[in-house]
């Protein structure tokens, strides 16, 4: 390997190149990241907030899932089911939940970058919406799986169901 080289030559010091991103100072984040401790976490709650009142105000998707979990967690609550089914049961109308809005959030940079159509833009938007989908196949699963035998029984004992 080193073969060719001297002796000298080998061990000579390599100067070190000058990298921007190793260089950088680690204050280049957001001016908004210095409140720390009980200040960041009342911030942190109204911008929560405030981020599910836009989900709800401009993504129809958003309203359509919060309709589901509207009859769906109140159901889940009142299903005779132990208490690890019940947290499955609303966990997965929650996950839904979580995942539209990151879905959106994906959406939302996305278009900010600009509205014409591009191979990776419309790559992360199919990503978000697959993601959405496989929620609700898993909580049409989890439904399926643990309220629906219960609550079959519950509609042929009550005569709704055949």
């Amino acid at each position: 390997m080193h073969g060719n080289l001297r002796r000298s030559d080998r061990y000579r010091k390599v100067p070190k190149i000058a990298s921007p991103t190793l260089n950088a100072p680690e204050t280049l984040e957001s001016p908004h990241k210095g409140q720390r401790g009980v200040r960041r976490l009342f911030n942190a709650f109204f911008y929560s907030l405030s981020g599910l009142r836009i989900a709800f105000n401009h993504e129809s998707a958003f309203r359509q899932e919060i309709a589901i979990a509207v009859v769906l967690i109140p159901l889940a609550c009142f299903v005779p089911v132990g208490a690890a089914e019940r947290v499955l049961l609303i966990g997965s109308v929650l996950l839904l939940l979580i995942v539209e809005l990151l879905n959106s959030s994906v959406e939302a940079a996305i278009d900010r970058i600009g509205f014409d159509t591009h191979r990776l833009s419309k790559r992360a938007k199919d990503l978000g919406s697959a993601a959405v989908f496989l929620t609700l196949t898993l909580l049409a699963t989890t439904w399926c799986l643990i309220a629906g035998p219960t609550l079959s029984t519950l509609l042929r004992s009550a005569g709704l169901a055949s």
